[in-house]
Parts: structure tokens; C-alpha cells; sequence
């Protein structure tokens, strides 16, 4: 029986160069700024590296997860007019947790694809630092010796009151099922590090990142909005969490559950990041000159059982490639969101993959997983990686919290 779930196939949808700030560590050096701002500032960054006039951008699609700022029902407004696009053109916020960056391209194709529009700007935008300490039942007061409910957003986000599970435990149940031992997992992180030091050190990450500095975002007839670095900071230009980590290491460290596999050190890294891509139609790049970095050429997302949420992306990727005629082994890269060691593990053992096509330039567990910046993070590394390999096909997914998968395939038009 076929895969159920939702399956778009694009003919002539394509992603232009993309670009992303740095990822950096929870309650550092990107903390105080408002996801708004950081995604204004790849939204400018990535239209003027493609020489894309923002008056050209027909849709505005954005993805932010947790609130930021009191302001952050603005946020895809916002991005769009103070990166320039013309007030006319409307901006959404898509949201599917984990898998927001990669419904941001979805959308973008289906809208190009229905003629809506001929470009589009897609950014992904994520402050784990500025996710708010909330109360959401003192609307009326506060009763006397009644418990004050005021709880860290991030962490009772982490939990799914249906299954009444966290995700760490949901990636402990994949353990159990696929066999997955504590040094399996440690060692899979190890060379997560080891391949993203390596990436950084060769420069490839480097060519995917804009540098954040202090400065104003003006837009005419309306406030100043911009990035103010704080100290002596004048510059953020590397992502700051990979570090060599041996598995000997990793296997000191105390795993969150008593006699579980998931740790501090094998699971997704909390940071700070945004990241952009312009998608638009073959005709337009055509007209413009422009030459693609990648074509999008089919989505999926399906639904899976909520405590075992973190084996979503299997069933994404073989209803992509059920419905796209391809094999697994015509897949040459691939970019699957380390949210934990034990879930990645999994998936890539529920479907056969071959481990060395995976994340190949480091993964969450070392650089980090900045919830909705996270699927536009990936694809770009992922296309990037396609042009330099010379390989054709590439999929980047994530398991989704609550039980969903998402996958895009995509190829290098160098090697098609």
C-alpha cells in the first residue's frame, strides 16, 4: 500500500545561493537580538549576494517558533519591508515545528508552481536564548495560594502532553526498538564534531555564513530597526559549537534518563541563527541571468506515532522517493537533523542508509539545531554540498515533535 502523507512534486521551482548567520551557543554573543532583526539581516544579506532587486519578491514566507519579542506576530512583515521587498507583497509565517524550514520551501514551490509569484524569499529564524519564561493562566489575577504558573517556555515545549513524553524520551524509545547502544550513539556524535570541525576548518561552512555586526536597519517613513552587538563584540563570523569531542569523552558524561542512550553531548546543540534562500520559477532565473543553485523537485511530510516521533523522516523519504521513481541508492547526499543521536541512528537504520552519504559536513549534535532555521539551514548546506561533490540528488529532512516527518529532494543542475 502506498505511503499516506502529503507528496508535491515541482517541475521548474529553484533555489538561488543561500545564506545563514552563524549558530551560536545558547545565551551567547546572538542572545540579546530578536529573531526579527537576525532574519532581516540574511533576508538583505541573501538578495544582494544573488543580485536579486527586492522588488522582484512576489512572497514572503518565514518561519519562527518560539516568540522573541512582544512583537513577533510582525515578524514576516517586518523581514520582508525592512529587507526592501514592496510594501504590496505579503508575508506568512508557516510553522511545523522542527520541520518549518522545509515547509518554507514547500510552500514557496507550490505558490511559484500556481503562478502566485515568480521569486519568493524564504527565511528561517530561531532565538533559543529569547524563548520567554510564560504564564498563560493569570489572565485574571492571581488567587490567593494558588500556584503561580510561570514556566520556561523551551522546556515545557520539549514535552508532548498527548503521549506525555519528552522528545529525549521519544529518541530513548527508538533506542529500545532499533537496538541502539550508548556507544553507538556517543560515537555517532564524535564524528558529528569531527566532520564539523572539519567543514570549518576547510572553509565550506564559511561560504554559507554572513558575518553579524552592529548595525541599523533603516526602512523610509517608519522606525529604525537594527542589531546591536553588546561588550567588545564586534563581530560574530563562526559558528561556535563544534569542537573535537573523542567518544571516550562523550561517554563520561551523565545521560539525561538513568541507564538511557541521550546525553547533553549526542543530542541537538541549543543556539541562536537565521537563515535565507530566494526560490524562484526557471523562467525568472532564466530572464535574470541567475544560475541556480539546486532545483526543488519534490516534498513530503506524513505523519507518525507521537512517542516515536523522531523516526519521521524514513517514511517522509520513502514516500519522496516512492513517488519521485528514484531509489535510495540514487540519493548521493544526505542531510537528516540530528535532534538526537539514538532518533538519526534510527532512521538510518529503519531504512538501510549509507552512513557516509549522511551529514557529511557535521550535523545538529554539533552544530546545532535552531528549530524553524534549521530545514532552510540544511537544504542550503545540502545544495551547497551537491555542487561541490558533483553528485545529482540530495535529500534534507527532519523528525518533527508530535509525530510528523518532512523531506525535500533536490538536485544539482551541474551534474542533472
Amino acid at each position: 500500500m502506498a505511503n499516506k502523507g502529503f507528496f508535491n512534486a515541482f517541475n521548474d521551482v529553484w533555489m538561488l545561493e543561500g545564506v545563514r548567520t552563524p549558530m551560536v551557543d545558547y545565551c551567547g554573543s546572538l542572545g540579546h537580538i530578536s529573531p526579527t532583526d537576525l532574519g532581516i539581516k540574511v533576508a538583505r544579506e541573501v538578495l544582494a549576494r544573488n543580485g536579486v532587486p527586492a522588488a522582484d519578491i512576489g512572497s514572503v514566507i518565514t518561519g519562527n517558533m518560539a516568540p522573541g519579542d512582544f512583537d513577533q506576530f510582525f515578524l514576516p512583515r517586518h523581514i520582508g519591508l525592512y529587507a526592501g521587498v514592496p510594501q504590496q507583497v505579503p508575508a506568512l509565517m508557516a510553522q511545523r515545528i522542527c520541520g518549518t524550514g522545509f515547509e518554507l520551501f514547500r510552500q514557496a514551490g507550490e505558490q511559484i508552481e500556481a503562478g502566485a509569484c515568480e521569486a519568493a524569499l524564504v527565511v528561517g529564524t530561531e532565538s533559543m536564548t529569547r524563548n520567554p519564561i510564560a504564564a498563560f493562566d493569570h489572565r485574571t489575577g492571581f488567587k490567593l495560594g494558588a500556584p503561580v504558573g510561570f514556566k520556561d517556555y523551551m522546556w515545557e515545549a520539549l514535552k508532548d502532553p498527548a503521549a506525555g513524553i519528552n522528545m529525549i524520551q521519544t529518541a530513548e524509545n527508538l533506542a529500545k526498538k532499533y537496538d541502539i547502544s550508548r556507544e553507538d550513539v556517543d560515537q555517532f556524535a564524535s564524528e558529528s564534531f569531527a566532520k564539523a570541525v572539519a567543514a570549518q576548518e576547510s572553509g565550506f561552512h564559511a561560504g554559507e555564513i554572513v558575518p553579524v555586526v552592529s548595525e541599523k536597519f533603516e526602512l523610509e517613513g517608519y522606525k529604525p530597526r537594527g542589531i546591536k552587538l553588546q561588550g567588545k563584540v564586534t563581530e560574530v563570523a563562526t559558528d561556535t559549537h563544534p569542537r573535537i569531542s573523542p567518544a571516550e569523552v562523550l561517554a563520561k558524561l551523565r545521560p539525561v534518563y538513568e541507564g538511557g542512550v541521550q546525553t547533553g553531548g549526542n543530542s541537538s546543540a541549543l543556539v541562536d541563527a537565521a537563515a535565507a534562500c530566494i526560490v524562484t520559477s526557471g523562467a525568472y532565473a532564466k530572464a535574470n541571468g541567475k544560475q541556480p543553485l539546486a532545483r526543488v523537485v519534490a516534498a513530503a511530510v506524513v505523519g507518525v506515532p507521537p512517542e516515536i516521533m523522531g523516526i519521521g523522516p524514513a517514511p517522509a523519504i520513502r514516500l519522496l522517493l516512492e513517488r519521485s521513481g528514484l531509489q535510495l541508492s540514487d540519493i548521493g547526499r544526505f542531510e537528516i537533523n540530528e535532534a538526537q543521536g539514538a532518533q538519526t541512528l534510527a532512521v538510518g537504520r529503519e531504512l538501510g542508509m549509507d552512513l557516509s552519504k549522511l551529514n557529511v559536513n557535521g550535523g545538529a549534535i554539533a552544530l546545532g539545531h535552531p528549530l524553524a532555521c534549521t530545514g532552510v539551514r540544511l537544504t542550503i548546506t545540502l545544495a551547497r554540498e551537491l555542487k561541490r561533490s558533483g553528485l545529482r540528488y540530495g535529500i534534507s529532512s527532519a523528525c518533527v515533535g508530535g509525530g510528523q516527518g518532512i523531506a525535500l529532494l533536490i538536485e544539482n543542475p551541474d551534474a542533472a
